[in-house]
């Protein structure tokens, strides 16, 4: 099954194409070479024959027989391969170092032919491979003058061997290079495949293993893994949605119904029935509100709000919503500082980032005793690793309890409410749309103390919204 797999695989095709390609460009380069080396060591043959005829020609001419007779001798001497047979018209051998004409089919005077003979080297008479020409002279003698081809035959046979050895080496290794390639790259594949079915199967915990090799696959990989990651999130966060509302909206909906079903109970009376349809319409709006902050959150989370994004003026948005919230602080007499500059615009979305503001204004108003100090700064990015001189830092100080450092990441989720605040009206999703909101805008957002340094108590909520490039835009 796992063969089937490999031969199917995509990998598997692309690299016997590539195989293919690659042995044909090998086999081309290679009958290059065989013509380079074997034909050009051909050619020399021919030529030399070629020049040596035309020499002992222009001999005869000049020496007639009985010259020539004695230069075919001293050459037939030598030992290097040439070969030379002398003739009478009647064949009978004058000189030479060939003992006979060679026994082959017809021949013509002029015209190079392939032929065996006798050879003999050290270790006794051989039969060897020869390549000659013969010419008439006149009087009707025959010469003939050959080349010892058998070395260079040798050499040409162990080319081509060498050359199918070469070819047939390069397809085998090319064949398990892919076999290799495609393995590796199908059982990579396989962890893809097997984590995608056992997500499917229910179990939201598995996760694409990393090779480690940091490559394209790997990219890919930390991708998936960030994108089941923030599915994850998103289930379990409607999870824990859907309980809390069944425990958080059961309350008040079995308030309102048994104050209808009190009501209904008692005789005639205009003004009881008023205050019972009155606190029927508040505790309504309340779990309006509560809706309204749900929906608001899940559009924040799942990036729909997106769409609705545009350059907007951060600064007109911080400054109009403090305002509104001066009154309420000075009426509960409350200290409010407002220090807002004049910034660049960021890319976002007005309503939402009001929305978060309000929050964190009204967040500290509420839970800030009397007599306390609050404080709105937008100022530029500190100049730092993490921050710079272009984005912008939202800060909302307040003097109140603060919260403590290991409730700070679990205020950010829906509906917790720190045991300080139950007695302060709210359902614990304020912090939950601004920690939504802040995410929409890849803003930073970070819980701490007021001023530690100074022991000044309270706490510290700051927003840093990245640079905005309208160009890039």
């Amino acid at each position: 099954m796992l063969f089937l797999n490999l031969i199917r695989s995509t990998t598997f095709r692309v690299a016997m194409v590539y195989l293919g390609v690659f042995s044909g460009s090998a086999f081309l380069v290679l009958i290059w070479i065989y013509w380079s080396t074997a034909g050009f060591m051909a050619r020399q043959t021919d030529e030399t024959l070629n020049a040596e005829i035309t020499g002992l020609a222009e001999q005869y001419r000049q020496r007639q027989i009985n010259g020539l007779i004695p230069i075919v001798l001293n050459r037939s001497e030598r030992h290097d391969g040439s070969i030379y047979l002398l003739t009478a018209p009647t064949r009978r051998r004058l000189a030479g170092n060939l003992s006979s004409w060679p026994t082959t089919d017809e021949i013509e005077p002029g015209i190079l032919f392939d032929f065996k003979y006798d050879a003999v080297t050290p270790e006794g008479t051989e039969v060897h491979d020869a390549r000659g020409r013969f010419f008439v002279l006149e009087g009707g003698f025959l010469l003939l003058v050959g080349r010892d081809v058998q070395e260079r035959l040798e050499t040409q046979n162990r080319i081509i061997s060498s050359l199918y050895w070469g070819l047939g080496l390069t397809i085998l290794i090319g064949l398990v290079g892919a076999i290799i390639i495609s393995r590796n790259m199908v059982s990579r594949i396989d962890a893809f495949n097997r984590t995608s079915r056992d997500i499917m199967g229910g179990d939201l915990s598995r996760r694409v293993p990393l090779s480690g090799t940091g490559d394209e696959m790997d990219q890919l990989a930390q991708n998936l893994n960030a994108m089941l990651d923030k599915i994850e999130r998103l289930m379990v966060g409607m999870r824990e949605v859907t309980d809390n509302i069944a425990h958080d909206l059961r309350s008040p909906l079995n308030r309102i119904r048994s104050r209808v079903e009190v009501t209904l109970m008692k005789e005639n009376d205009g003004d009881a029935y008023k205050d019972a349809l009155q606190e029927t319409v508040r505790e309504a709006d309340e779990l309006l509100s509560t809706f309204n902050a749900l929906l608001a959150i899940a559009r924040a989370e799942a990036g729909a709000a997106r769409e609705t994004m545009k350059e907007i003026s951060i600064s007109s948005v911080v400054r109009d919503t403090a305002e509104l919230y001066e009154p309420v602080a000075e009426e509960k007499g409350q200290s409010f500082e407002v220090d807002v500059d004049d910034l660049p615009p960021i890319w976002g979305n007005r309503e939402m980032i009001a929305q978060a503001v309000a929050n964190l204004i009204d967040n500290a108003i509420k839970y800030s005793p009397e007599g306390s100090a609050i404080s709105v700064t937008l100022k530029p990015g500190l100049k730092g690793a993490l921050e710079g001189r272009d984005s912008i830092r939202l800060t909302v100080k307040d003097t109140g309890p603060g919260i403590p450092a290991m409730d700070r990441d679990r205020v950010r989720n829906r509906f917790v409410r720190l045991e300080l605040s139950r007695s302060k009206p709210g359902s614990g999703l304020g912090l939950s749309l601004v920690s939504a909101v802040a995410q929409l805008h890849d803003a930073r957002l970070t819980f701490s103390d007021n001023e530690p340094e100074k022991e000044v108590p309270g706490l510290r909520v700051t927003m840093i919204f990245p640079a905005y490039d309208s160009q890039a835009a």
